[in-house]
């Protein structure tokens, strides 16, 4: 093995990306080469560190050792020494496959994070000696590795996995009734796995919470909203799924710039952006204590009486939010005075100190290029659709729904055009409209950033909103990669546990990520657990001589990139578990005959 750089060029800069490759050997006498691990772009020093540790793990897997196995009719010098053991190999079976690597690597990355010990303080086992820890642990993997539903887990996941193997435990861990009530007992601790969290990230990755990002995402139900009882908090509202068809929750997060989640909330869907704000102020000062903090938001969230109050209060609390464009229009002629300042390579910002605050208009190259091609590719697919509707014959009805379908699909570029609809024939006009177009290709690619951290520094302060990213990441990994959705749940407790549970899931999933994104920024978390589901867990049947059998329980032996990745981020498979053999069999016509004789 060994890497491999790959160049390209974007927006006028080289940009060199590494790869993990092996070369193959084919029947035909032809090498090809196999791509093994993506490490994206990585600098010199993990380049060296990386070739080393290549070198490192191909000296040690050139090391190998050859055993010998005796079948029983080739032991005949052993044949009388009680202490031997003849195995028929020709009988041997291989039973109950099942999932290993991505469970045992859920189970590191759980006792990482020291939830093993939280939870065993908070779940003790029920009078029927239940480990509700240990089913606990049994969902948020299963929410990690394979997200669906509780009724999937017991099913069939569960018994296709080595999560009994690895806790010591039975399917005992995965019946119906337990996976359920293990959701009533989740949510009183809540508030204290998020200060047992912050402990976690501080020692694990020297975090700080200077900075926090805070914004609010929904998940939907298909149920009807009159079927809901009085007080639920699935309601109608705005739905960032485009589903308003559908009540909702809201669901509001607070997280670092690295991702690492610090608190969140349940909300009813009809909840208001700009009603949570002062809550989870409020929250965080009550949990953490009043600290220095910079409260990063997108537009929408704050109202002008939340930012007045984090204005006045005592120490100030310092924020970076987002403006809308509608702000723009009045403050735009006295942006227009103001002379361009580099923040960083291909943004340049100007600034507006006015009552307090410190109005930020940023301008990034890159955005620019890219909503200028986005907004292109709209206004040409719209221009080419309306010609096609132009020229069709048809009623005004069905012409109107073909506009309206047009619109749905392109509305940032419908804005860009006058259309006139002839109120008694079904025939329409439609034109460029200049004027809105230079306006849109002015403000393009351009922030207006707002905050009261007036003596800071530009470029810090763009590099601070760009981290909004991160909360947006969380939600979409708990949406797409975690599956947050769809809930079968009916009672509103558990839906809000089953909500618990996925940030847990989250909680593994962002620390894997940190450690990944310190060997390499390609290594993605589910590129690593995709690499770990290779290893399976198998059961070795070897029936002796003598009527026994002997059981070798293990775990297949990693291929050499996974062992690097393993080697990487300093873990450690466990020993293989130890054979067992069993008593002598007895045959049926044994059984008979001890039936006969009583």
């Amino acid at each position: 093995m060994f890497l491999r750089r790959t160049e390209r060029r974007k927006n006028g800069k080289t940009h060199s990306y590494w790869n993990i490759v092996e070369n193959k050997r084919l029947d035909d006498g032809r090498v090809v080469q196999r791509h093994v691990l993506y490490l994206g772009e990585i600098n010199s020093s993990q380049a060296a560190v990386w070739r080393k540790a290549i070198a490192v793990f191909d000296e040690d897997a050139g090391r190998s050792r050859t055993l010998a196995l005796f079948p029983e009719d080739r032991c005949e010098v052993a044949a009388g020494d009680a202490c031997v053991v003849q195995l028929r190999l020709s009988e041997m079976r291989l039973e109950r496959p099942r999932q290993w690597g991505t469970c045992w690597l859920a189970g590191q990355l759980w006792q990482e994070l020291e939830l093993d010990r939280f939870w065993a303080d908070r779940l003790p086992p029920s009078r029927k000696r239940t480990r509700w820890d240990q089913v606990l642990q049994v969902l948020a993997s299963y929410r990690l590795i394979a997200p669906g539903s509780e009724w999937r887990l017991h099913r069939q996941w569960f018994g296709n996995s080595a999560m009994a193997d690895l806790l010591g435990a039975d399917f005992g861990l995965a019946e119906e009734h337990k996976l359920y009530a293990c959701h009533d007992l989740l949510l009183q601790h809540k508030d204290a796995l998020f200060s047992h969290l912050v402990g976690r990230w501080r020692d694990l990755f020297n975090a700080n919470f200077d900075v926090l990002l805070y914004d609010l995402t929904s998940t939907y139900f298909e149920v009807n909203a009159s079927d809901l009882p009085e007080g639920s908090k699935r309601r109608h509202g705005y739905s960032r799924d485009k589903r308003s068809d559908c009540p909702q929750v809201v669901i509001a997060l607070v997280v670092t710039p690295d991702g690492l989640p610090l608190a969140y909330e349940v909300l009813p869907g009809n909840t208001a952006d700009s009603k949570t704000l002062r809550m989870f102020l409020g929250k965080i000062e009550r949990q953490y204590g009043k600290a220095r903090r910079v409260w990063v938001m997108d537009r929408g969230v704050p109202t002008e009486a939340v930012l007045a109050e984090m204005r006045n209060s005592d120490p100030p609390v310092q924020y970076l939010v987002g403006t809308p464009k509608g702000r723009l229009n009045r403050l735009e002629k006295h942006l227009l005075e103001k002379p361009w300042q580099d923040a960083r390579e291909g943004v340049k910002v100007k600034l507006l100190a006015e009552d307090g605050e410190l109005y930020v208009f940023a301008q990034s190259y890159d955005r620019v290029t890219k909503e200028r091609a986005m907004r292109r590719r709209q206004l040409k697919w719209l221009w080419k659709r309306l010609r096609q509707i132009a020229a069709m014959e048809i009623a005004r009805e069905e012409l109107l729904m073909k506009l309206g379908a047009a619109r749905s699909r392109a509305p940032a570029a419908w804005r860009l055009l006058d259309i006139e609809i002839d109120k008694e024939r079904p025939s329409f006009t439609f034109a460029l409209n200049r004027k809105k177009l230079r306006t849109t290709r002015r403000r393009e690619g351009r922030y207006l950033l707002r905050t009261n951290l007036t003596d800071n520094d530009p470029a810090q302060l763009w590099q601070y909103y760009i981290q909004l990213v991160a909360v947006e990441e969380a939600f979409r990994n708990l949406k797409g990669d975690l599956a947050i959705r769809p809930v079968f749940h009916k009672d509103e407790k558990r839906i809000e546990a089953h909500i618990f549970i996925a940030f847990l899931a989250y909680c593994m999933q962002i620390t894997l990520t940190r450690r990944l994104h310190a060997l390499a920024p390609g290594l993605t978390a589910r590129s690593a657990l995709e690499k770990f589901a290779a290893v399976q867990m198998i059961d070795v049947h070897l029936p002796t001589t003598d009527g026994r059998e002997i059981l070798l329980t293990r775990y297949t032996h990693p291929e050499p990139e996974l062992q690097l990745l393993i080697d990487r981020l300093k873990l450690r498979l466990p020993p293989q578990p130890p054979p067992r053999i069993t008593t002598a069999a007895v045959t049926k016509a044994d059984r008979r005959s001890e039936d006969l004789l009583t």
